[in-house]
């Protein structure tokens, strides 16, 4: 634990509990909200087949998991920590002109 929170330039357990915390609600919730778009548009297990049901998911994970992390980050204090690394994430999914 002391080498990761060297790692991502973290002083206390307490902040380090709550990044955790962060990531935890935000891979829950993008999930979430990816399942409830794809059920708006009709697209759920009955009438898919489980192949581009799942690639369709994950090409609306992937996008909306940094932009959640941010506001997550911000929402319980850590934008220092979770602003760069979203940043990160986004540039390399291709999606850096964002920040431009």
């Amino acid at each position: 634990m002391g080498n990761l929170k060297k790692r991502w330039g973290i002083t206390s357990n307490y902040q380090f509990a709550i990044i955790f915390i962060v990531f935890a609600i935000n891979g829950s919730l993008s999930a979430r909200i990816s399942g409830f778009a794809m059920n708006y548009f009709g697209i759920n297990n009955e009438n898919t087949h489980w192949i581009p049901y799942y690639i369709i998911l994950i090409l609306l994970v992937l996008p909306l998991y940094p932009f959640l992390l941010m506001l997550f980050g911000y929402l319980f204090g850590q934008s220092k920590f979770f602003f760069p690394f979203s940043k990160k994430m986004l540039r390399s999914m291709g999606l850096g002109f964002f920040f431009q």
